[in-house]
């Protein structure tokens, strides 16, 4: 009866347990993009943020992006180390829709769960800092919504730990590694290098190293007939946008350079997104790839 009553009682648990999505919507304005984004700059520097970049994804004159990095983020990514580069940078959007602008960010929770995974409890105080200080920054811009979105019902954090979009599908770890140097500062080198002499369809949003971890993480525009005009508007057909899945990204960890699989951080970022959508996009995985490989070959 006692272990009946155990078992019982982990099934309420488990069907309570909050449900995560990947992204919040934190504010609707009536306000143009171009007012906006200076003004949510301003308030994200005077609140601690560090503005790395920004930028139109995908030429589409009615989104914005603007990336961004705290304290918090640095010190956890400090803490692991190793992969856990990939959260450096969070992202907010402005998206313009029914005649309004929605400013919508990364989920801190969902994408710290999925980039720390096992690991997360020792940075969940950071996200959870992360979080309440995003929140104070979208109140200064209007009402606050904090609606989570980008999936029907959400995951839970075991799930996001251990996300594939399907048996057999690649995981966090399953990254692809573009190229292997001699050493991290030969690998910075070439990149830098570059993006200097100008990348073909690849143009530099951001970098952010994370000190003493021989990290860095670049974001980056892809452009051209394979780049964000194709793909993104295949998978991101519903409203809120997920405006906020770009700028897709690679790491530098020591002398290797790494990308999420685009299997995994597409369908991580649209964990709904039916089979048939994927298959529309069956090439873009490899197209990114070939797009990133263009900076470090």
């Amino acid at each position: 009866m006692r272990i009946l009553l155990i078992l019982i009682l982990i099934g309420l648990f488990n069907l309570n347990a909050e449900k995560l999505k990947p992204y919040i919507l934190g504010v609707t304005s009536e306000k143009e993009i171009d007012t906006l984004k200076d003004e949510l700059k301003e308030t994200l520097k005077s609140s601690g943020f560090n503005v790395l970049g920004e930028y139109v994804p995908a030429n589409d004159n009615n989104r914005f992006l603007i990336v961004v990095t705290s304290n918090e983020l640095i010190d956890a990514v400090e803490k692991v180390g190793d992969l856990t580069g990939f959260a450096a940078a969070l992202r907010i959007a402005l998206t313009k829709e029914d005649g309004k602008i929605n400013i919508s960010y990364t989920n801190p929770q969902y994408w710290g769960n999925a980039y720390f995974r096992d690991d997360f409890e020792k940075v969940n105080s950071n996200f959870t800092k992360l979080a309440s200080n995003l929140e104070k920054v979208m109140k200064e811009a209007g009402t606050f919504i904090g609606q989570p979105f980008g999936a029907e019902e959400g995951l839970d954090t075991d799930d996001i730990q251990d996300y594939q979009y399907m048996f057999g599908m690649p995981d966090f770890d399953d990254t692809v590694e573009l190229e292997d140097f001699d050493s991290y500062e030969a690998a910075i080198k070439k990149i830098d290098e570059s993006f200097l002499k100008g990348v073909l369809n690849v143009k530099k949003v951001y970098e952010i190293e994370i000190p003493g971890k021989e990290l860095k993480l670049y974001g980056v525009a892809l452009k051209g007939e394979n780049g964000e005009n194709s793909f993104l508007p295949k998978i991101d057909g519903k409203s809120p946008k997920a405006t906020a899945f770009l700028p897709y990204e690679f790491l530098v960890k020591g002398k290797e350079v790494h990308m999420l699989h685009g299997r995994f951080r597409i369908a991580l970022s649209f964990p709904d997104l039916s089979m048939g959508t994927f298959m529309k996009i069956s090439s873009t995985p490899g197209d990114i790839e070939d797009l990133l490989e263009s900076v470090v070959k």
